[in-house]
């Protein structure tokens, strides 16, 4: 048995034919068993294969046969056909469809090869039961292409660069094109050509990749910038559709032009004196591209300023050269400046670029002369005066210079600061003296300097002016011996036992010319050597010793003191010792220590005028008790008649008379009986109620001779207290701090101490008018 034949008629009646016992059994149409063969006796099927079936795309006469399709089992009642697959019963649905009983296949659609370019389907051939007849076979339905697309481009525009003067055959870009068409037919070769870019024909395409190159030399960005070039794909190897882009080609920059000044010569002027402004401008041009390393100008002063007086920078927006001072400039020195400029670009110049011929210019700068300030050529100016100067010493010729030299000007001078009021100033020559004498110490002096400032001032419109330090070194003079500190104390009278005293000395004047301080005894009581010693302790302290035990009591020993000073000045003071009872462990014993420290360095005739003053001031206090009471009684009795008598005459102000029984170191009477044991050139001491900022205190006054001057000493100091218009005006010449910690005397207040509020009649205040009337409400009830 020959294989069953399933055969396929193009559109012709060419059919093999072959007969085939029909097979029982065979499932039903479209079932799962149609794909498969039977059990039984079977035939040996011969090969077969139906050629491809080619149909063009966009074939307009719809329905469209395609081929037919026979079995050549054909059974009594015929053959049932069917086909499978895409554009079937598979997306894209209803495109093909077959005749059932004659096996013909259509088109029903136009097909687009860009979307499907084939198609493979599965034809079935069954008899009426449902029954495979044949094994299904393939068909396949190949669309032909044709030129239905036209080219596309990537972009629409493509932008590429290259440098100016860049040689003939430098590639810039490439603008490819696609087509959608069948790339092995020639509906989809593509040809290029440039249709328009402009004079000169610098640019060429490759025609088969679109490759853009330039076609010729001489591309300059100065000249033209951009190229715009239309370029076209054709499909057909150009024959065809056609489609076109734009392509755009930037030059870019190179330093082929070198920056020129706009002319040869620039004049210019700027005011003396005045450092870091701009004189003017150099202008200069470049035709490259603006704001790139090729444009930007460089600025150089090759000639004509040998001091750096001037300096020159580029203007970034403008490209120019901007002249600027860099150093004051004097017209009285060089009033004209002739300057060689060059200018040269940032980046190197191309080796292609030609010379400039203008890279040099001359700038022509004068300068104006203007009225400047006087100068002190020395400032500050130091000087130095010896402490105690007299008033009218000269202290120096301090002047200024006009720089003006050119014009008559005259300078005048002037103390601008002068806190002390010490210095005279000469106002034309510049001389300067001292106005009183200068002292240490004093609150002006700083480190032992005097500052003050001299002011010059010339005449012209408006006037200038200069101020200028002159710090004058106060010298310090050794005009002050030492004192001795403290100058009383006590000791035990038992040699070795607490018979030492450590003394102090203090000197107002300033090292070199203070300590080390020297003590000894004084050479004129030789026999004091015998109980007493002094030995040096440090370079301000000495300690005294007993030599022998002494009787308690107090004692008077002349010290001589001295400082180191040159010359050196000594001072012969009186040191009031107490000698104690010395107890077991060298020290005074109670009671016997409070009663020497009482009397320590007092003397008899100092210690009757204390207790006499105390008496007196007792006496006044109760007198003045009395008549206040006095008065008070008078008032009540109506002895005040009008209410506006001025009410403060009825106050009595008393002045402080000095300390109490224990202050006996308010004043040494020693001074009083001993004078000539002083120097005459110490200084006042200090007063505590007087302000920081005093004028400078007179100068000390004489001691006396001899004890019957202590009167008229007395009452110079007194009205030298009361004429110092530097301190309150109080009528005692000392101000005591420390009365002591306990005295003999009764309070003052326990005069008046039986008055009590109980015997005040205050009935009289209504007496005195409507502004007391509150009073005697309050107290008169």
């Amino acid at each position: 048995m020959g294989p069953p034949l399933l055969l396929a008629c193009l559109l012709a009646p060419l059919c093999a034919r072959g007969a085939s016992p029909a097979q029982p059994g065979a499932a039903a149409p479209g079932s799962p068993q149609a794909w498969r063969q039977h059990e039984g006796p079977r035939r040996v099927k011969r090969a077969w294969v139906i050629p491809p079936i080619s149909v063009s795309e966009n074939h307009k006469r719809i329905p469209h046969l395609l081929v037919q399709i026979k079995s050549d089992k054909q059974q009594p009642g015929g053959v049932i056909y069917s086909i499978k697959g895409p554009g079937v019963d598979e997306e894209p649905l209803g495109i093909f469809s077959i005749d059932k009983f004659s096996g013909k296949v259509f088109l029903n659609a136009m097909l687009d090869r860009e979307e499907n370019d084939r198609f493979r389907l599965k034809a079935f051939a069954l008899d009426l039961g449902g029954v495979t007849l044949e094994d299904p076979t393939d068909l396949e339905i190949i669309v032909v292409d044709q030129n239905d697309n036209r080219p596309l481009f990537r972009q629409d525009v493509f932008t590429g660069r290259v440098v100016e003067g860049a040689e003939p055959g430098t590639c810039v870009m490439t603008a490819d094109a696609t087509d959608a068409d069948d790339p092995d037919t020639d509906n989809a070769a593509l040809r290029y050509s440039i249709l328009e870019q402009g004079a000169g024909g610098m640019f060429s395409v490759n025609a088969t990749t679109g490759e853009i190159c330039t076609a010729r030399a001489g591309l300059d960005r100065e000249t033209v910038g951009v190229y715009n070039l239309t370029v076209q794909a054709a499909d057909m190897s150009g024959d065809g559709l056609t489609t076109t882009a734009t392509a755009v080609i930037y030059l870019e920059d190179i330093n082929d032009n070198p920056p020129e000044f706009t002319k040869e010569e620039f004049s210019m002027e700027v005011e003396e004196q005045a450092a870091g402004v701009d004189v003017g401008k150099v202008f200069v041009h470049d035709k490259d591209l603006a704001g790139s390393p090729n444009w930007l100008a460089k600025f150089t002063i090759l000639e004509g300023d040998p001091e750096g007086a001037f300096a020159i920078r580029t203007d970034p927006y403008t490209n120019d050269g901007v002249l600027s001072v860099a150093k004051p400039l004097d017209h009285e020195v060089r009033d004209r400046f002739e300057l060689t400029v060059s200018v040269q670009n940032e980046q190197p110049l191309e080796p292609t670029a030609p010379a400039s011929p203008r890279a040099l210019a001359t700038v022509r700068v004068r300068v104006r002369d203007v009225n400047e300030a006087p100068i002190f050529r020395e400032n500050p100016r130091r000087v130095s005066v010896l402490e105690g100067a007299p008033p009218g010493t000269p202290v120096t010729t301090y002047t200024a210079s006009d720089p003006d030299t050119r014009q008559l000007q005259t300078l005048t001078y002037a103390l601008l600061y002068d806190p002390a009021d010490w210095l005279q100033l000469d106002p034309h020559v510049g001389t300067v003296r001292t106005k009183r004498e200068l002292l240490h110490p004093s609150a002006f002096l700083q480190g032992g300097w005097y500052i003050a400032l001299v002011l010059a001032r010339d005449d012209a419109e408006p006037p200038l002016s200069a101020t200028g330090t002159l710090s004058i070194e106060i010298l310090e003079v050794n005009d002050h011996a030492p004192l001795l500190q403290p100058p009383a104390g006590v000791v035990c009278g038992r040699p070795g036992r607490g018979g030492s005293l450590l003394l102090g000395a203090t000197d107002d004047d300033r090292p070199p010319h203070a300590a080390p301080f020297h003590f000894q005894l004084s050479p004129q009581h030789p026999q004091l050597a015998r109980n007493w010693s002094i030995t040096r302790f440090n370079v301000t302290h000495a300690v005294l010793a007993v030599l022998v035990e002494l009787p308690e009591g107090p004692y008077s020993l002349p010290l001589l003191l001295r400082d180191s000073g040159t010359p050196p000045q000594e001072r012969q003071q009186l040191l009031n010792i107490s000698v104690c009872h010395c107890g077991r462990d060298g020290t005074c014993e109670d009671g016997v220590l409070a009663a020497a420290t009482a009397g320590a360095g007092i003397t008899l005739g100092a210690l009757v005028i204390i207790l006499g003053s105390s008496i007196l001031l007792l006496v006044l206090a109760g007198l003045g008790a009395a008549w206040a009471r006095g008065r008070r009684r008078a008032l009540r009795k109506g002895l005040l008649q009008r209410s506006r008598d001025d009410m403060r005459d009825n106050i009595l102000n008393y002045d402080e008379q000095g300390g109490g029984e224990e202050d006996q170191d308010a004043y040494d009477i020693n001074q009083l009986r001993h004078p000539e044991l002083f120097s005459p050139r110490a200084k006042p001491p200090v007063r505590r109620d007087a302000p920081l900022s005093s004028a400078t205190p007179p100068a000390p006054r004489k001691l006396p001779n001899s004890p019957s001057d202590i009167e008229d000493f007395i009452n110079e100091g007194l009205e030298a207290a009361d004429n110092d218009p530097s301190v309150p005006p109080y009528d005692t010449a000392l101000i005591y701090d420390y009365e002591g910690s306990g005295s003999v005397a009764s309070p003052l207040s326990s005069i008046v101490s039986s008055l009590t509020d109980e015997d005040q009649d205050y009935d009289y205040l209504s007496e005195w008018g409507p502004r007391f009337r509150r009073l005697a409400d309050l107290y008169g009830q």
